[in-house]
């Protein structure tokens, strides 16, 4: 599986796909989009999640924005397995 990373101050640019679609693209990969429906602006990341439902286009914008920020903070830690998680390595027996 391949994961991308982007620096944080790589930001999203946003197009206009439609009269109700706008698409979020960041260093040239897909990011997510916002939908309005009608009576509110529906917001999906990259990998289709539902991130809610906003009533102005600038909330939805902030919440995609958000997510990513996030997604980056949570990239750029290193993996912790509780003690109790952790494996020990068994000796084979002869």
């Amino acid at each position: 599986m391949n994961i991308t990373t982007f620096p944080p101050s790589d930001p999203l640019t946003w197009k206009q796909a439609d009269a109700d679609v706008h698409v979020a693209t960041r260093g040239g990969e897909f990011a997510g989009f916002v939908e309005y429906d009608g009576t509110v602006h529906l917001v999906r990341d990259n990998h289709g999640t539902d991130l809610g439902a906003f009533d102005s286009l600038d909330d939805a914008f902030r919440a995609l924005e958000d997510r990513h920020d996030s997604d980056l903070r949570a990239s750029s830690l290193p993996p912790f397995l509780p003690r109790a998680w952790r494996r020990r390595t068994r000796r084979a027996r002869a």
